[in-house]
Protein backbone atom coordinates (compact mmCIF):
# COMPACT_ATOMS: atom_id res chain seq x y z
CA UNK A 1 0.00 0.00 0.00
CA UNK A 2 1.25 3.50 -0.79
CA UNK A 3 3.22 4.97 2.14
CA UNK A 4 2.87 8.55 0.91
CA UNK A 5 -0.62 10.06 1.37
CA UNK A 6 0.51 13.26 -0.37
CA UNK A 7 1.20 11.40 -3.59
CA UNK A 8 -2.27 9.83 -3.49
CA UNK A 9 -3.81 13.26 -2.88
CA UNK A 10 -1.91 14.86 -5.77
CA UNK A 11 -2.94 12.07 -8.15
CA UNK A 12 -6.55 12.54 -7.08
CA UNK A 13 -6.38 16.31 -7.65
CA UNK A 14 -4.80 15.72 -11.07
CA UNK A 15 -7.60 13.32 -11.99
CA UNK A 16 -10.27 15.76 -10.81
CA UNK A 17 -8.80 18.57 -12.90
CA UNK A 18 -8.78 16.38 -16.00
CA UNK A 19 -12.30 15.15 -15.35
CA UNK A 20 -13.45 18.75 -14.94
CA UNK A 21 -12.02 19.59 -18.35
CA UNK A 22 -13.88 16.61 -19.85
CA UNK A 23 -17.25 18.17 -19.09
CA UNK A 24 -16.68 21.19 -21.33
CA UNK A 25 -16.53 23.90 -18.64
CA UNK A 26 -16.80 27.60 -19.38
CA UNK A 27 -13.66 29.52 -20.21
CA UNK A 28 -13.18 30.76 -16.63
CA UNK A 29 -13.43 27.24 -15.16
CA UNK A 30 -11.28 25.77 -17.94
CA UNK A 31 -8.45 28.14 -17.01
CA UNK A 32 -8.74 27.12 -13.37
CA UNK A 33 -8.74 23.38 -14.16
CA UNK A 34 -5.68 23.88 -16.39
CA UNK A 35 -3.95 25.74 -13.56
CA UNK A 36 -4.79 22.98 -11.06
CA UNK A 37 -3.40 20.39 -13.48
CA UNK A 38 -0.19 22.40 -13.88
CA UNK A 39 0.23 22.83 -10.12
CA UNK A 40 -0.33 19.09 -9.62
CA UNK A 41 2.39 18.25 -12.12
CA UNK A 42 4.76 20.73 -10.46
CA UNK A 43 4.11 19.05 -7.10
CA UNK A 44 4.79 15.61 -8.61
CA UNK A 45 7.99 16.92 -10.16
CA UNK A 46 9.05 18.35 -6.79
CA UNK A 47 8.38 15.06 -5.01
CA UNK A 48 10.33 13.03 -7.56
CA UNK A 49 13.13 15.55 -8.20
CA UNK A 50 12.28 15.39 -11.91
CA UNK A 51 11.79 18.26 -14.36
CA UNK A 52 8.16 19.30 -14.92
CA UNK A 53 8.63 18.56 -18.63
CA UNK A 54 9.45 14.94 -17.78
CA UNK A 55 6.33 14.62 -15.63
CA UNK A 56 4.23 16.05 -18.47
CA UNK A 57 5.71 13.50 -20.87
CA UNK A 58 4.73 10.71 -18.48
CA UNK A 59 1.22 12.10 -18.05
CA UNK A 60 0.00 13.08 -21.51
CA UNK A 61 -3.29 14.94 -21.54
CA UNK A 62 -6.17 12.54 -22.03
CA UNK A 63 -9.67 13.47 -23.09
CA UNK A 64 -12.66 12.34 -21.07
CA UNK A 65 -13.39 11.09 -17.59
CA UNK A 66 -10.27 9.82 -15.84
CA UNK A 67 -10.26 6.07 -15.13
CA UNK A 68 -7.55 3.69 -13.82
CA UNK A 69 -5.01 2.16 -16.16
CA UNK A 70 -5.23 -1.64 -16.49
CA UNK A 71 -2.37 -4.10 -16.12
CA UNK A 72 -2.99 -7.67 -17.34
CA UNK A 73 -1.04 -10.63 -15.93
CA UNK A 74 -1.23 -14.24 -17.12
CA UNK A 75 -1.17 -16.99 -14.50
CA UNK A 76 0.06 -20.33 -15.87
CA UNK A 77 0.48 -23.38 -13.64
CA UNK A 78 2.19 -26.70 -14.31
CA UNK A 79 0.67 -29.28 -12.04
CA UNK A 80 -0.09 -28.03 -8.55
CA UNK A 81 3.36 -26.80 -7.53
CA UNK A 82 4.87 -24.77 -10.39
CA UNK A 83 4.11 -21.38 -11.94
CA UNK A 84 5.55 -19.77 -15.09
CA UNK A 85 7.65 -16.65 -14.51
CA UNK A 86 9.59 -14.32 -16.80
CA UNK A 87 12.53 -11.97 -16.28
CA UNK A 88 11.97 -8.34 -17.27
CA UNK A 89 14.90 -6.78 -19.12
CA UNK A 90 13.70 -3.27 -18.31
CA UNK A 91 13.82 -4.08 -14.57
CA UNK A 92 17.30 -5.60 -14.32
CA UNK A 93 16.10 -9.16 -15.08
CA UNK A 94 13.79 -9.31 -12.09
CA UNK A 95 11.01 -11.89 -12.13
CA UNK A 96 7.30 -11.39 -12.74
CA UNK A 97 4.25 -13.01 -14.28
CA UNK A 98 3.92 -12.53 -18.06
CA UNK A 99 1.87 -9.47 -18.92
CA UNK A 100 1.71 -5.73 -19.44
CA UNK A 101 -0.58 -2.77 -20.03
CA UNK A 102 -3.97 -3.45 -21.61
CA UNK A 103 -4.08 -2.39 -25.26
CA UNK A 104 -6.94 -0.47 -26.85
CA UNK A 105 -8.80 -2.77 -29.23
CA UNK A 106 -7.99 -5.94 -27.28
CA UNK A 107 -10.12 -7.69 -24.67
CA UNK A 108 -8.43 -8.61 -21.37
CA UNK A 109 -8.23 -12.25 -22.50
CA UNK A 110 -6.68 -11.21 -25.82
CA UNK A 111 -4.09 -9.10 -24.02
CA UNK A 112 -3.12 -12.08 -21.86
CA UNK A 113 -2.69 -14.30 -24.93
CA UNK A 114 -0.64 -11.65 -26.76
CA UNK A 115 1.62 -10.90 -23.83
CA UNK A 116 2.37 -14.57 -23.15
CA UNK A 117 3.24 -15.14 -26.80
CA UNK A 118 5.49 -12.06 -26.96
CA UNK A 119 7.26 -12.70 -23.65
CA UNK A 120 7.57 -16.51 -23.62
CA UNK A 121 6.94 -17.92 -27.12
CA UNK A 122 4.08 -20.05 -25.78
CA UNK A 123 0.53 -20.15 -27.11
CA UNK A 124 -2.21 -20.16 -24.49
CA UNK A 125 -5.95 -20.21 -24.10
CA UNK A 126 -7.35 -17.87 -21.44
CA UNK A 127 -9.56 -19.77 -19.02
CA UNK A 128 -10.95 -17.37 -16.43
CA UNK A 129 -10.33 -14.26 -14.38
CA UNK A 130 -8.71 -15.06 -11.05
CA UNK A 131 -8.27 -11.67 -9.42
CA UNK A 132 -8.69 -7.91 -9.78
CA UNK A 133 -6.42 -5.95 -7.46
CA UNK A 134 -6.26 -2.21 -6.84
CA UNK A 135 -2.53 -1.54 -7.08
CA UNK A 136 -2.69 1.17 -4.41
CA UNK A 137 -3.88 -1.42 -1.89
CA UNK A 138 -0.77 -3.57 -2.31
CA UNK A 139 2.91 -3.19 -1.54
CA UNK A 140 4.04 -1.76 -4.89
CA UNK A 141 6.38 1.21 -5.40
CA UNK A 142 4.61 4.53 -5.73
CA UNK A 143 3.89 5.83 -9.24
CA UNK A 144 1.85 8.63 -10.87
CA UNK A 145 -0.87 6.36 -12.26
CA UNK A 146 -3.85 4.69 -10.59
CA UNK A 147 -3.87 1.05 -11.70
CA UNK A 148 -6.10 -2.02 -11.57
CA UNK A 149 -4.36 -5.37 -12.03
CA UNK A 150 -6.16 -8.28 -13.73
CA UNK A 151 -4.81 -11.82 -13.21
CA UNK A 152 -6.03 -14.31 -15.82
CA UNK A 153 -5.62 -18.09 -15.65
CA UNK A 154 -4.26 -19.50 -18.93
CA UNK A 155 -3.56 -23.00 -20.26
CA UNK A 156 -0.73 -23.76 -22.69
CA UNK A 157 -1.85 -25.02 -26.11
CA UNK A 158 1.43 -24.92 -28.06
CA UNK A 159 4.56 -23.00 -28.90
CA UNK A 160 8.01 -23.32 -27.39
CA UNK A 161 9.67 -21.42 -24.57
CA UNK A 162 12.10 -18.82 -25.91
CA UNK A 163 15.38 -18.21 -24.10
CA UNK A 164 14.78 -14.48 -24.44
CA UNK A 165 12.61 -11.97 -26.26
CA UNK A 166 12.73 -8.22 -26.85
CA UNK A 167 11.19 -7.73 -23.39
CA UNK A 168 12.36 -10.72 -21.37
CA UNK A 169 15.74 -12.26 -20.62
CA UNK A 170 14.45 -15.57 -19.34
CA UNK A 171 11.43 -17.81 -18.81
CA UNK A 172 11.22 -20.54 -16.19
CA UNK A 173 8.89 -22.85 -14.33
CA UNK A 174 9.29 -21.98 -10.66
CA UNK A 175 8.43 -24.30 -7.79
CA UNK A 176 6.12 -22.70 -5.26
CA UNK A 177 8.66 -23.22 -2.47
CA UNK A 178 11.30 -21.37 -4.53
CA UNK A 179 9.22 -18.19 -4.89
CA UNK A 180 10.47 -16.53 -1.66
CA UNK A 181 14.01 -16.58 -3.09
CA UNK A 182 13.15 -14.80 -6.35
CA UNK A 183 14.15 -11.19 -6.94
CA UNK A 184 10.71 -9.97 -8.01
CA UNK A 185 9.82 -7.00 -10.19
CA UNK A 186 7.61 -5.62 -7.44
CA UNK A 187 6.22 -2.83 -9.60
CA UNK A 188 4.58 -5.63 -11.62
CA UNK A 189 3.75 -8.28 -9.03
CA UNK A 190 4.34 -8.84 -5.33
CA UNK A 191 5.07 -12.04 -3.48
CA UNK A 192 1.87 -11.63 -1.46
CA UNK A 193 -0.19 -11.45 -4.65
CA UNK A 194 1.39 -14.60 -6.06
CA UNK A 195 0.73 -16.41 -2.77
CA UNK A 196 -2.95 -15.47 -3.05
CA UNK A 197 -3.05 -16.97 -6.55
CA UNK A 198 -1.35 -20.29 -5.76
CA UNK A 199 -4.47 -22.08 -4.41
CA UNK A 200 -6.00 -21.80 -7.90
CA UNK A 201 -3.46 -24.38 -9.11
CA UNK A 202 -5.18 -27.09 -7.12
CA UNK A 203 -8.69 -25.64 -7.32
CA UNK A 204 -9.23 -23.38 -10.38
CA UNK A 205 -12.90 -22.98 -9.46
CA UNK A 206 -12.23 -20.86 -6.38
CA UNK A 207 -14.06 -17.51 -6.20
CA UNK A 208 -12.52 -14.51 -7.95
CA UNK A 209 -10.38 -12.32 -5.69
CA UNK A 210 -11.22 -8.62 -5.72
CA UNK A 211 -10.18 -5.65 -3.58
Amino acid sequence: MSANPWLAAIKRILALSQTGLAFQPGEYDRERYDEIRQISMELLANMSDAPVAQIISLLPREIGYVTPKVDIRAVIFRGTDEILMVQEKIDNDRWTLPGGWADVGYTPFEVAVKEVSEETGLHVDPVRLLAVFDKSKHDHPEEPWYVYKFFILCHITGGEILEQTTETSGVSWVKFDELPNLDLSVNRVTYAQIVQLLPFAADPGLPVLCD
